[in-house]
């Protein structure tokens, strides 16, 4: 089984609060649907067209159980306390195998 990564791209926060509530929420939704955190915060370096967006990378073990992740109802729960209060880029990519 190929395992797959989810990258979320803050492109504008617009409410701290908001994304305060979001994180506290997504976090625990995320581990529970067997979502492993790799690497999130701003980039330390970026190239050509690159941004210094806020960025998250979670590892799961196939892309549909980071779908599921997605649609779970924690997650949108997450999603309801975020609101307006970012604007977002979310993918989720087929990881290489081994």
């Amino acid at each position: 089984m190929t395992g797959a990564y989810w990258i979320n791209t803050f492109q504008e926060i617009r409410d701290q609060a908001k994304l305060d509530r979001y994180v506290a929420l997504a976090g625990p939704a995320i581990r529970a649907a067997g979502g492993r955190f790799v690497a999130r915060g701003n980039p330390t370096a970026a190239f050509e067209s690159g941004t210094t967006e806020r960025t998250t990378l979670i590892a799961f073990d196939s892309v549909d159980a980071a779908i599921a992740a997605y649609e779970s109802d924690a997650y949108q729960e997450a999603l309801r306390a975020l609101g307006d209060g970012a604007e977002r880029d979310i993918r989720i990519i087929e990881a290489l195998p081994d």
